[in-house]
């Protein structure tokens, strides 16, 4: 939590010039750091997942976290290059969505199937947030969800899940138990709750009850008025960063602000949608909630971009305000 206290800081006081010129290096970077997920002896698998690597003196890290920030700033930064073109099918929609594919295609052949799902939905939320035509947009979209659709029916272990998501009742003991333990967890809460550090499907019923699934712990112990809460937290993220995102006074400050807020989001939705059987499981963490040092490193660092954008465009609107006060008090002259 101190690291990641430290890196909103220094993401808030970022000079925004050198995301704009160094995003090719730090897409590198998390492109190599992605490809160590499958390395012997770096890689740190778990559950058939290749989702983390390992480093001495600093333990495990999750490239993919940081991965879905970088690929954001990459895309804010080649629209703000070639801004003109934003609307052109070449520069405005196939060589952003390849540099983009990249990262999303690894994070997804981990098998971290959510996240690159998560990324893809923010991807589509800045090229519509530029003005990218909807000719381009769709037939991607579509064409996404098909493949998408045809992944998950030709893999058995994600056809399982969905099947018993379809059916949490018959399967409560097999692939869906998760996801039912969550929602008698909810139930036992009822409107107010068991009492702090008093719930019980934590110790050992409702597996990974301390990150993709802590949610239900929170209906549990703390009742319905707390997970209202949290929802309304988030909804107040959205709230605050799509006007930070307005009031930016640049297209790059803009789609950087719009890929952060999605960063915070995005995970959040997919996770209260998959712990309340909204959504068939799948392993995201809970923002500022989940235990896991990577994302909440990489949730504080998105805030303190967001704060950084807004910090610039508060500046900008200060400094503009006396030089239309002096050209209105020439034109009264």
């Amino acid at each position: 939590a101190v690291i990641g206290f430290i890196g909103a800081l220094i993401a808030s006081r970022l000079d925004p010039i050198w995301l704009r010129r160094g995003w090719p290096w730090a897409l590198g970077f998390v492109c190599v750091l992605l490809v160590l997920c499958f390395v012997p002896g770096v890689e740190r698998p778990e559950l058939g997942a290749h989702r983390w690597i390992y480093f001495p003196g600093i333990g495990r890290f999750q490239p993919s976290e940081l991965a879905k920030v970088v690929a954001l700033i990459a895309m804010a930064g080649w629209f703000a290059r070639w801004q003109t073109e934003v609307h052109t099918f070449w520069r405005g929609f196939v060589l952003p969505g390849m540099l983009v594919a990249i990262p999303t295609g690894l994070i997804a052949i981990e098998t971290d199937v959510g996240s690159a799902l998560a990324l893809s939905v923010a991807i589509g939320a800045m090229f519509f947030c530029v003005g990218t035509r909807l000719i381009y947009i769709v037939p991607t979209a579509l064409t996404g969800m098909i493949g998408a659709a045809w992944y998950l029916r030709s893999d058995p272990v994600r056809w399982t899940r969905i099947e018993a998501w379809l059916d949490l009742e018959a399967h409560q003991q097999g692939k869906g138990q998760q996801q039912w333990r969550a929602l008698l967890a909810f139930g036992n809460g009822g409107p107010d709750g068991v009492g702090l550090g008093n719930g019980s499907e934590k110790f050992g019923t409702l597996t990974y009850a301390y990150s993709d699934f802590i949610f239900p712990v929170v209906g549990e112990e703390l009742g319905l008025a707390f997970t209202l809460g949290t929802v309304l937290c988030y909804v107040l993220i959205a709230v605050c960063g799509c006007s930070i995102a307005i009031r930016a006074t640049n297209l790059f400050d803009r789609c950087l602000a719009l890929g952060m807020t999605c960063v915070l989001v995005v995970p959040a939705i997919v996770n209260i949608a998959v712990t309340t059987a909204a959504l068939p499981n799948d392993g995201l963490p809970l923002p500022f909630v989940s235990h896991g040092g990577t994302s909440l490193m990489i949730s504080l660092g998105a805030v303190g971009l967001l704060c950084g954008i807004h910090r610039r465009s508060y500046v900008t609107v200060e400094r503009a305000e006396p030089v239309v006060g002096a050209k209105v008090y020439a034109v009264k002259l």
